[in-house]
């Protein structure tokens, strides 16, 4: 499982950033060892933010995805644009319900985001 955040630096950004984001899910189910995706927004207007949250197979596909041309390119178009942090972890089985009540705390803020490696607090 995978969850993304990215915050908009200016508002007007937010129409570009999505619209990039669907171009990529038009893809999605052409992509190996993709199982779920779901793409979340906020109406936060002064501090948009929005993102997917991703279910693969395992963290090769992940890996695969992230480094493909298309998201490669998205990413460097937009990254100047905003703040992204991400964190992925790994499950048993594939459980929907259980896949959001552990994203919905990250996305709203009720839990913190997990350090990236090597930071320090």
């Amino acid at each position: 499982m995978s969850v993304t955040e990215f915050t908009r630096h200016r508002p007007w950004a937010a129409a570009c950033v999505h619209v990039a984001g669907l171009a990529l899910r038009r893809t999605w189910q052409d992509v190996d060892g993709a199982i779920g995706l779901w793409l979340w927004t906020t109406t936060d207007l002064p501090r948009p933010r929005s993102g997917p949250v991703s279910v693969w197979r395992d963290e090769k596909d992940l890996l695969g995805f992230v480094t493909r041309p298309d998201h490669r390119r998205v990413v460097r178009a937009y990254r100047h644009r905003g703040a992204m942090r991400s964190t992925a972890w790994r499950t048993g089985h594939f459980d929907p319900d259980a896949t959001q009540e552990t994203a919905r705390p990250l996305l709203t803020g009720r839990t913190p985001w997990p350090r990236p490696a090597g930071t320090r607090p």
